[in-house]
């Protein structure tokens, strides 16, 4: 394997106990940076957002429609005039963000099922205890039935008696 040589020579393969504690400490503080920077800036952005604005083009719009007059709402109105002029992009925020989609019902339904499918057949490769623990809890299910259950089974079961016997007695086999 030439691939694994060249990996090897590097010096990859002998790195100490020690060394890996700290590679994975370091990794493990620049992660949790990164999150602090991400939640920072939807924290600022979210504050930007629902400020209060005092524009002469805006705020008579606004208030006529008895919104309130912030940045959030401003960016959202300009979007709607947009899409009033044409623009399919903005048309297609509008739609997006308003909840409205182009997939049908069926489409969804159609989604739904691939997704569990695709998250069955991840389990059964993975080998997820979900799923195992789903089909035990209806085996258990299945090994104490209700009262109701077990009526249903001895009338199912007198109806089918009844059945032959029927049978029997037209084709004279009594």
């Amino acid at each position: 394997m030439a691939g694994y040589e060249n990996i090897k020579d590097k010096g990859f393969d002998h790195r100490t106990t020690e060394e890996l504690r700290i590679i994975t400490s370091n990794g493990g503080k620049a992660s949790g940076a990164a999150r602090r920077r991400k939640a920072d800036f939807r924290k600022v952005l979210n504050m930007l957002l629902t400020a209060e604005i005092d524009s002469e083009e805006w705020k008579p719009v606004l208030e006529a429609l008895g919104v309130e007059c912030t940045l959030e709402s401003a960016l959202l109105m300009a979007q709607i005039k947009e899409a009033l002029a044409g623009s399919t992009k903005a048309a297609t925020f509008v739609a997006k963000y308003s909840g409205q989609s182009g997939q049908t019902d069926a489409d969804l339904e159609e989604q739904k099922i691939r997704t569990d499918r695709a998250k069955r057949a991840r389990d059964q490769e993975v080998g997820d205890n979900d799923s195992q623990e789903e089909n035990i809890q209806n085996f258990l299910k299945a090994m104490r039935p209700t009262q109701e259950d077990l009526d249903e089974l001895f009338v199912d079961q007198e109806k089918e008696e009844e059945s032959d016997a029927e049978e029997a007695e037209e084709t004279g086999e009594v």
